[in-house]
């Protein structure tokens, strides 16, 4: 069996905004309340965590998250890398590095950002991190685990999904050409990011998510990385199709 939790299926400022009152944003439904874009799969033994955002520490604590092996980065933006600092309590309690899969791109963008990190002075106590290359054209062994990387375009951005067994997690995509589409027939279970209601120049909006659940057909499917624009959680779940799911905060799927 493999269980994949939600961290956060927010956008990158998250729900609440800073200084919006909108209904969602002012909403009393826990919901409707996103941190950013997180989601931890545990099979066989193993626990993965896909990406470590800015809300990384929030969510290990809310999720009561013991052990990490290994942490999958989707991409380089700050709303999926900003909280790698905070894996060193990981680092304490298990005295051996974390293992961390990436893109080229992503770990440029992890040496700059944390620099100290990689630099050959190391200050006591920095994470201690094992980084390895990943790309889409081929799959990866993660604890013994088998990866598929798809590569999905945030505008001009690529950006990895993971497939592992029949479940498959997508986020940030705007495009997805055909050879990567066909990694992601035969699912169980999808998930997809559908930002808002209106089209958006990198992201899927509800429709553009709802198409490629409908041409893709796994069995279920759920949305994430969705912002205050998207509108209450209670008032577009029930409008979406039966095998299509909104996913929230804390929501736990089996498959």
């Amino acid at each position: 069996m493999t269980k994949l939790t939600f961290l956060g299926t927010g956008t990158s400022q998250g729900i609440p905004v800073i200084g919006c009152k909108c209904e969602v944003c002012m909403s009393n439904d826990p919901r409707d309340n996103r941190l950013r874009t997180s989601a931890m799969i545990e099979t066989e033994g193993k626990t993965l965590v896909v990406d470590t955002g800015p809300d990384f520490r929030q969510q290990m604590l809310r999720a009561e998250v013991e052990n990490v092996d290994a942490v999958l980065y989707t991409h380089e933006h700050k709303d999926h890398v900003a909280g790698m600092d905070d894996i060193r309590p990981f680092n304490f309690k298990h005295k051996k590095p974390l293992e961390m899969y990436a893109s080229d791109a992503v770990q440029v963008a992890l040496k700059r950002e944390f620099h100290y990190v990689f630099s050959d002075y190391k200050y006591p106590g920095v994470p201690q991190v094992n980084l390895h290359d990943i790309s889409h054209e081929a799959p990866f062994e993660v604890e013994g685990l088998e990866v598929m990387p798809i590569r999905v375009m945030h505008y001009k951005m690529p950006v990895l999904g993971f497939r592992i067994g029949d479940l498959a997690y997508v986020t940030d995509a705007k495009t997805i050409d055909d050879k990567e589409l066909d990694k992601l027939k035969g699912l169980d279970v999808l998930v997809l990011n559908a930002l808002r209601i209106q089209p958006h120049i990198s992201h899927f909006n509800l429709e553009d998510a709802i198409e490629m659940v409908n041409f893709l057909k796994p069995k279920r499917a759920y949305f994430t990385h969705i912002s205050h624009l998207l509108g209450l959680h209670e008032k577009v779940a029930p409008t979406l199709p039966e095998n299509i799911w909104l996913a929230h905060d804390g929501l736990v799927v089996e498959c």
